[in-house]
């Protein structure tokens, strides 16, 4: 794989064609990082103390309003939290502190707390030697369609609206209630006589949409896929489905993708983007 970084000029001066092949190979680079979706293996809910599949010491709940868990471990247990050895306990800061703490177990083995949805915090491990990143073949896409980059009309939202999406794994808890995402605003197009209204929640700088459509669970991962854009400064948005990537959650079971609203879900194939993950014999990588 051709892995040079291209300057935005370079890439500019391509064809669509090769720019998206240039994509495909970063994502499929992106993927297999020891911090990529393939390295992750354990995301797990800590309520109580208790031990965390595949690493050392023991894992607690910090009181109410502090953030990040405790870890209790000796020094045989080869724990680095912000790069000190634990032996006794130590604080593990959540990604929602403003100085999130970094967790070392190993050499290829790293982990971070983050926070739930529905209350409390979770560990998360990625092993940059995992079956996933061992057995990956790829990422099967379509081939480039220009009929798929779409321009459609831009329209903010009132500031502070919101919509509830669901989860992949929101049913495990008959309680979870939606997550309610900020929706910037409203992404308007018409394609063969059919009205589309699309939402999209607010993803750092980007918006993200999650959709589903006709392929979906047929010729593309079954949950849906992603696609990143953001306004032009003419009040339009460019939507270029050949940009659609699969969730996290195509690449490893430890991720809780949201699932596409209603609005979101298309009764027509879209045969543009990624399709499927696939291990190296060319068989669906979690199939």
């Amino acid at each position: 794989m051709d892995r040079m970084t291209l300057s935005p000029t370079d890439l500019a001066a391509k064809t669509p064609e090769e720019q998206l092949a240039y994509f495909h190979e970063r994502r499929e680079l992106a993927v297999t990082q020891p911090l990529g979706s393939l390295a992750l293996t354990v995301t797990q809910l800590v309520d109580d103390e208790q031990t965390i599949w595949g690493v050392p010491g023991r894992w607690a709940p910090l009181p109410q309003g502090e953030s990040g868990l405790k870890v209790i471990a000796t020094a045989a247990d080869g724990i680095l939290v912000d790069g000190a050895l634990v032996d006794g306990e130590a604080v593990v800061r959540g990604k929602d502190d403003p100085a999130p703490s970094e967790v070392v177990f190993g050499d290829a083995v790293r982990g971070a707390v983050i926070t739930q949805s529905g209350g409390g915090y979770a560990l998360r491990v990625w092993d940059a030697h995992s079956e996933g990143i061992e057995n990956f073949g790829g990422i099967d896409a379509f081939p480039y369609d220009p009929d798929w980059v779409v321009t459609a009309a831009w329209e903010e939202n009132p500031e502070g609206t919101t919509m509830g999406f669901q989860h992949l794994k929101d049913d495990e808890d008959a309680t979870h209630s939606p997550r309610e995402e900020v929706i910037p605003g409203s992404i308007r197009f018409t394609r063969d006589g059919v009205d589309y209204d699309l939402v999209a929640f607010k993803a750092g700088r980007a918006l993200q949409i999650v959709f589903a459509d006709a392929t979906s669970g047929d010729t593309t991962y079954s949950v849906g896929r992603f696609l990143f854009v953001a306004p032009n400064p003419d009040g339009t948005i460019t939507l270029d489905f050949n940009r659609a990537i699969l969730p996290p959650c195509a690449f490893s079971y430890a991720f809780n993708c949201p699932l596409p609203p209603k609005q979101n879900r298309f009764g027509i194939p879209v045969e543009a983007g990624e399709k499927n993950v696939l291990a190296k014999d060319g068989s669906l990588l979690h199939g």
